[in-house]
């Protein structure tokens, strides 16, 4: 598996298959074994910065045997899947979907707050048009999950980290019934928010004790209140671990190890990643590269290190709807994975050099030969508008 890291984090045993970004003139050999940290060392006095690292090609120091890092086992029995609609044809029924999901959650959350029941039936079936939706093309939901309006982060939230549970569980070849299972799940798993003030669940800076034990009481919150409800308690279960850790570090339990489930672990990546990445109102997200980095800091001793390496993989090393800076000096919206994962297909939109937008342009950078990505990007950084652009040039809904 491919793997971008940057230079703090090379290590010997690792095997570099690309150099992405350096500073200075010197040219470094692309490819090759670390047989010590003086190489490692030597790159970094050398001005690299970034750098891809191929997983399975990992090796012993010692003997110089291949150790390839162990993965998430992925089922071999997939469930046969319709066949994949277009990127514009799914974005129409996608748009529609997260709009009826931000509503739907809104009426949950609702009802949370005045502790009134609700009709399970109707996030339920939300949940399997969501999965739908990714089995026919799972590129369109992910691009939604980019589209934030900052005073809606937890309707968003929720709705987003359903999305890339469904897209997770796909992935690892999980079952028609499993993904849905788990996409609720992450559809539910914040509802215990609402009950937590305004002004700490808002606040820009750092919570005192005090106002980070009333925030972990969120937890607590909504599983008291699916326990009154018909909801499998299997479900509920996986929602009252998503903040637990490996380390047995975590809340509200201090669950360790293995005895937090299998998809309790897999909420607490798509959700910790999720939460990295999202605007809100003080604050613009991370990248998603920077975003991996911190998960992958967090394994294995806080998060399971085989699943965090199966949602990058999911993920791609450019997420769709993720934008990328590229060698020509355009900003671009990545619209689909290829067989490259460092040469995605992207949307062209905008160019840095003139401060102004562009007739949208489709391109495959993995038959491009004189353009290719420079780096991840930031709207913020580009103080421009992604959420007009895209609905413009990319929803048609």
């Amino acid at each position: 598996m491919l793997k971008k890291i940057t230079i703090k984090d090379l290590k010997p045993g690792m095997f570099v298959h690309q150099i992405l970004e350096q500073k200075g003139q010197l040219s470094v050999k692309s490819q090759g074994r670390v047989t010590s940290q003086a190489i490692a060392d030597a790159l970094k006095k050398r001005g690299v910065l970034t750098l891809v690292v191929d997983t399975d090609k990992a090796f012993s120091v010692s003997t110089g045997e291949a150790v390839a890092e162990k993965e998430a086992p992925v089922s071999k029995k997939v469930e046969e899947k319709a066949p994949k609609a277009s990127l514009e044809n799914e974005l129409t029924r996608a748009t529609k979907l997260h709009v009826q999901g931000k509503r739907i959650q809104k009426q949950l959350l609702n009802s949370v707050k005045k502790a009134q029941p609700f009709d399970s039936s109707i996030p339920k079936e939300f949940s399997a048009k969501l999965v739908s939706s990714v089995d026919r093309n799972p590129d369109a939901l992910l691009c939604l999950t980019k589209i934030r309006e900052k005073d809606d982060y937890l309707l968003e939230h929720s709705l987003n980290v359903a999305i890339l549970l469904a897209n997770f569980g796909r992935h690892l070849g999980m079952s028609e019934s499993e993904v849905q299972d788990l996409s609720y799940s992450g559809f539910l798993h914040d509802l215990g928010k609402i009950q937590i003030p305004d002004e700490i669940l808002h606040k820009p800076g750092r919570l005192t004790d005090d106002e980070m034990d009333i925030m972990k009481g969120h937890v607590k919150h909504g599983v008291d209140y699916l326990n009154e409800t018909d909801l499998d308690k299997a479900l509920i279960r996986t929602i009252s671990e998503h903040h637990e850790r490996l380390d047995g570090l975590g809340y509200p339990m201090g669950t360790k190890g293995e005895n937090i489930s299998r998809e309790g672990r897999m909420l607490a990546i798509a959700d910790m990643y999720d939460a990295l990445t999202a605007d809100r109102v003080y604050k613009s997200g991370m990248s998603s590269q920077k975003a991996f980095s911190i998960l992958l800091s967090d394994a294995p001793s806080r998060l399971d290190l085989p699943l965090v390496q199966q949602f990058i993989k999911c993920m791609g090393i450019y997420p769709v709807g993720s934008l990328v800076l590229l060698s020509n000096e355009r900003l671009a919206m990545v619209i689909e994975q290829t067989d490259s994962p460092l040469a995605p297909k992207v949307k062209i939109f905008y160019s840095v050099r003139n401060a102004h937008f562009l007739e949208p342009k489709d391109i495959d950078l993995a038959s491009e030969k004189n353009v290719k990505v420079s780096k991840a990007a930031i709207a913020a950084d580009y103080k421009i508008d992604v959420n007009a652009f895209f609905e413009r040039s990319v929803s048609i809904g």
